[in-house]
């Protein structure tokens, strides 16, 4: 890997991200994550967490390639109890480098007193997700996600290597199936977020969550699926 100080942020042509994705398409998720640390530095890629649902998924994955990769957990002060308990024991459980951003206080406090997830979900999101990442992101060249393509209409139409905001967007995931996840989370034994089991089978924020099936329960079934920081 490139050593620290040599490390600048990169960009690719759309030719250079067709051939990554003609790379890595035939590659197992495995392969895939283990190849991404042969093609960029460790300080290149930012690695992104909800701790929701089946979260274990993805960062089981990686603390098996390096544990020393840092995750990011956007804590938007409306998690869930359960979420930041399921934070914890998947922290503990894998030695995650863990570490939360989140929003400037003065402009959190402002969603709370006004209750703008309930006005304009939209602006909420803004504030206490997409601003605190793109505070970060300008540091990395790669932003990896365990997005799917079967999760929602937006991520069925993505490649695995994206140009997306001025930084390449990684999804290792993409064209796993929900049968092949279910078949993995069981052969691993994986810990699921304790509120599947209630139902709740995408968790975002506690005022915008219901349950439901895939991503139907967020934004209180809203037109809304995506928080914004994807699109």
């Amino acid at each position: 890997m490139l050593e620290k100080e040599v490390v600048a942020k990169r960009t690719y042509t759309d030719k250079e991200l067709q051939e990554l994705n003609a790379k890595y398409k035939p590659l197992s998720i495995e392969q895939r994550i283990a190849m991404l640390y042969e093609d960029f530095s460790m300080d290149e890629i930012m690695l992104t967490s909800s701790f929701a649902a089946t979260s274990a998924f993805l960062l089981h994955l990686f603390s098996r390639v390096n544990k020393e990769q840092k995750v990011y957990f956007i804590d938007t002060g409306f998690h869930f109890p359960e979420t930041l308990d399921y934070k914890q024991k998947l922290t503990d459980l894998y030695g995650l480098n863990v570490e939360s951003i989140s929003a400037i206080k003065e402009e959190h406090e402002f969603t709370v007193q006004d209750q703008t997830y309930r006005k304009n979900p939209e602006f909420c999101c803004s504030i206490n997700k997409v601003k605190p990442l793109d505070v970060i992101k300008k540091k990395y060249s790669l932003w990896v996600s365990g997005l799917m393509r079967w999760q929602s209409d937006h991520r069925s139409t993505l490649d695995i290597f994206e140009e997306r905001g001025n930084i390449i967007k990684f999804y290792p995931l993409l064209d796993v199936t929900k049968e092949q996840r279910e078949a993995f989370i069981e052969k691993h034994k994986l810990p699921f977020h304790p509120l599947v089991f209630q139902g709740y089978n995408s968790i975002g924020c506690k005022h915008c969550t219901v349950p439901g099936d895939d991503r139907s329960g967020r934004w209180n079934n809203s037109p809304k699926t995506e928080c914004g920081l994807h699109l």
